[in-house]
């Protein structure tokens, strides 16, 4: 008999009984904590058949989200477009064909855009926002109606001067810097469709960096991803980049200069069954 079975065989019969219902609990625990995938089981040396159907659903969707057009009058209500003074620009990518075969047309703003930003977004905010398809309409037609409103919110109740918000066909990151120089705002951020994957086809990045120019890189841009029902939620999302655009005020900076100042979160304190490794009774 191997160690391990010595060491089963040495349990009391009621602890061996007890075994099974812990690592359900467990198992269960960790998915709690994550939209992965996880011990899903097997035929043979193939997924079961639910599982292959849920992955090809959720590849499908994620190949829509990033094929899918933003649609400005499909995908926000007009009230919701009309009180946020929202209107539509595009960067020079022609279509979505050529925005995802050459990504660094997807940074810089076509020569209409630049005229109508500059025409209709006062300069110099201290808070401006934009808003870009990215790799997923889905994201922004989903996340936004909701999130935006609440930004807008906690910059007027700081104080700030609050940016004309826009959005942006064809979008990518990088675009962050061609809105600087045109409006030279102190903060800027970028709400972006991220890329898709198997867990959500709707999930929202925000980009930020305090007064960005062309040149500028990642290194001098802050993130918060996983901006979904799932995953950071569009309350928690806007008080987080709230927190941050501050942080980048008061340290006249941002990127890797800037650490993001999250609450410490701890697990509750096991109770006695827990302890001992039993369920509790």
């Amino acid at each position: 008999m191997s160690r391990e079975g010595d060491l089963e065989a040495g349990r009391p019969a009621a602890s061996r009984a007890h075994l099974p219902n812990v690592a359900a609990v467990f198992l269960q625990n960790v998915r709690d904590c994550t939209p992965a995938r996880l011990a899903v089981g097997r035929a043979g040396h193939s997924y079961r058949t639910l599982t292959q159907l849920d992955l090809w659903e959720d590849h499908a969707a994620a190949v829509d989200a990033v094929h899918r057009e933003l649609d400005f009058a499909r995908d926000f209500d007009p009230e919701f477009s009309a009180h946020a003074k929202l209107f539509e620009v595009s960067t020079i990518a022609r279509d979505k064909t050529q925005f995802l075969q050459s990504p660094r047309r997807g940074r810089s703003l076509s020569a209409a855009a630049r005229e109508r930003v500059a025409r209709d977004c006062p300069a110099h905010a201290d808070f401006q926002v934009a808003i870009g398809d990215g790799l997923s309409a889905a994201a922004v037609a989903v996340q936004i109606p909701t999130l935006l409103p609440l930004l807008e919110a906690g910059a007027r109740r700081r104080g700030w001067t609050y940016g004309r918000p826009f959005v942006m066909r064809y979008c990518r990151v990088g675009v962050l810097n061609d809105i600087g120089a045109l409006l030279e705002p102190e903060v800027v951020v970028l709400l972006i469709g991220e890329r898709p994957g198997l867990a959500t086809a709707e999930s929202l990045s925000a980009y930020m960096a305090f007064r960005p120019r062309p040149g500028h890189t990642d290194a001098l841009r802050n993130l918060i991803s996983n901006i979904h029902a799932r995953g950071v939620d569009c309350h928690s999302a806007a008080e987080r980049i709230m927190a941050l655009a501050a942080l980048m005020r008061d340290g006249q900076r941002s990127g890797l200069a800037i650490k993001e100042q999250l609450p410490f979160m701890s697990l509750p304190p096991p109770s006695g069954d827990e302890r001992s490794g039993l369920p509790g009774r």
